[in-house]
Parts: structure tokens; sequence; C-alpha cells
């Protein structure tokens, strides 16, 4: 893959769920998951995006962004971080 981008999540209860909502808010992108047992890797090419409603729809809770930062040990790209919402992307 070139110029992946993406978060280093640490393994948690919630892993599942949040790829899950990664993937259903990147549609037509190709998002790879690496486990690597302590933390999975979860990427795409160039921009990737998950958004809160996604994350609490699969979570089938509320769910505020800050929860999603607690598990993100690293990221690849730059990152983009909101109330509503977590964009990683190149930087042009």
């Amino acid at each position: 893959m070139r110029n992946p981008v993406g978060p280093v999540l640490r393994m948690n209860d919630d892993m599942d769920a949040i790829i899950a909502a990664i993937r259903a808010d990147n549609p037509n992108k190709e998002v790879e998951v690496i486990d690597r047992t302590a933390y999975v890797r979860v990427q795409a090419e160039d921009e990737l995006t998950v958004r809160r409603a996604t994350l609490e729809d699969h979570l089938g809770r509320p769910f505020q962004m800050h929860e999603l930062e607690r598990v993100l040990s690293s990221f690849a790209g730059r990152i983009e971080s909101g109330t509503d919402s977590i964009r990683w992307y190149l930087a042009a």
C-alpha cells in the first residue's frame, strides 16, 4: 500500500466495533487491519475518517471522541480531530 495513514490502537474490548465503524465510514477505501497482538494498525491509502455517530451505531452506546484517543497509541499521517470525527490524512 502506498501512503498508508490511520490509527494504531491498543487492544481493548471495543476493538472490533471501532474497526467496523472505520470500515463503514470509508466504503470506497481498502482498509487494511494488521494485528500485532498488543496493538492493531488500521490503515488506508491517503485518508481515513471515523465519525462519532458511526462509532455509536457499532458500539450500541453513546461515545465521545476522546474515548478513542485513550486507545490511540500512535498513528500514521497527520490527524485532525473534533467532537464528531477524526481524520487521518497526508499533507499535500
